[in-house]
């Protein structure tokens, strides 16, 4: 095992720079998750930590080595791709085994090396079959299992479970936490879906348009987020965020509604940011709110409102009875409201 360091790290295709200058700390048996939306650069640093992609400028450590320019086979790390890249005319055996076999490994030390994988992920019965035999979580057990028996000092993800249905990719999110769990590798693990981020991570970094916009563990970025990306990508559903002014300690939405804040922050044009989770129903001291779709899930409903012109998400656990076109009384939990600044996105510190 080892740490990974990503200093001042930047990276050009001709004249379009896609990342400017990342700077990240993974400690040695740390999980940590790469999370953005699509073209962010993500997927590109991840291939940068495994050298199939030269760097621009900056450095790049694993361990104590700077590897920019040490080539994949020598950096010591394993790589699981979302689309398996298994050997269709080789049984599970062979594919898990096959890094071994070109590095001139004994039958015995091959044979137990397999055996143990298969164990862990539960493929000892497979180890026969060919991958066409199996199903596409069997698949991406048998890539993990490749990864597996290298005993590598790093495990790279690159959206292992974008390919596979909502069940299955609940379920290998828990198989590969286990796994880490199990194994205490220091992982890299990249996805555009942050709730396999906010499940799976010990660190979560939050890039936009190659930069890194905040890193921290799930909740710090759920509870505090930096700026209005974060607070708006962090979450599902989404953060309300709402344009208007603060006023003392209340703030005016653009639609002229009225929400709490936890103190007198003055004045100024801000954006008001709360959690569906945190309006509650208040019918004696509430703010009137039109209701405008209600969305049951059985464990919770999820009422789409409006203050006046404003809409607003709410999530209730209470059983909901409302229809669109009724009135309900609400109110935002003001210790748990966000002010982000307007012009700058960035939020501010109220405590």
């Amino acid at each position: 095992m080892a740490s990974v360091d990503i200093r001042s790290v930047k990276k050009s295709f001709g004249r379009v720079q896609v990342l400017h200058g990342v700077d990240i700390g993974i400690d040695d048996g740390e999980f940590v998750v790469l999370v953005g939306p699509s073209g962010c650069g993500k997927s590109t640093l991840l291939r940068m930590i495994a050298g199939l992609e030269n760097i621009t400028s900056g450095e790049i450590r694993i361990g104590p080595r700077v590897v920019n320019n040490i080539a994949p086979k020598e950096r010591d790390i394993a790589m699981v791709f979302q689309n398996y890249a298994l050997y269709p005319h080789m049984t599970v055996f062979d594919n898990m085994a096959f890094s071994m076999t070109l590095s001139g490994a004994s039958k015995e030390t091959i044979q137990s090396e397999v055996n143990r994988a298969a164990g862990i992920l539960g493929l000892g019965q497979f180890l026969g079959r060919y991958p066409r035999q199996l199903s596409g979580g069997q698949r991406q057990r048998v890539a993990m299992g490749r990864a597996i028996v290298r005993n590598p000092q790093v495990f790279l993800f690159d959206e292992p479970l974008s390919n596979l249905d909502a069940k299955l990719r609940v379920q290998m999110r828990a198989e590969i936490k286990d796994l880490h769990q199990r194994l205490k590798v220091t992982a890299v693990y990249v996805t555009h879906d942050q709730i396999e981020a906010m499940t799976m991570a010990d660190k979560i970094v939050v890039m936009s348009d190659g930069n890194v916009e905040q890193i921290g563990a799930p909740l710090e970025l759920y509870d505090r987020p930096t700026n209005l990306f974060v607070a708006a990508f962090i979450g599902s559903p989404a953060m309300n965020l709402l344009k208007g002014q603060v006023e003392k300690d209340q703030f005016r939405t653009e639609g002229g509604a009225l929400l709490p804040l936890p103190k007198d922050m003055g004045s100024r044009p801000a954006v008001y940011g709360i959690r569906p989770e945190y309006v509650h129903l208040s019918p004696d001291n509430g703010l009137d709110a039109r209701v405008h779709l209600v969305e049951p899930t059985g464990s919770e409903t999820q009422v789409t409102v409006r203050l006046g012109e404003t809409p607003l998400v709410c999530t209730f656990r209470e059983r909901m009875h409302a229809r669109p076109g009724d009135t309900i009384r609400i109110m935002p939990d003001r210790a748990l409201a966000h002010v982000f600044d307007a012009e700058s996105g960035s939020r501010i510190a109220m405590n």
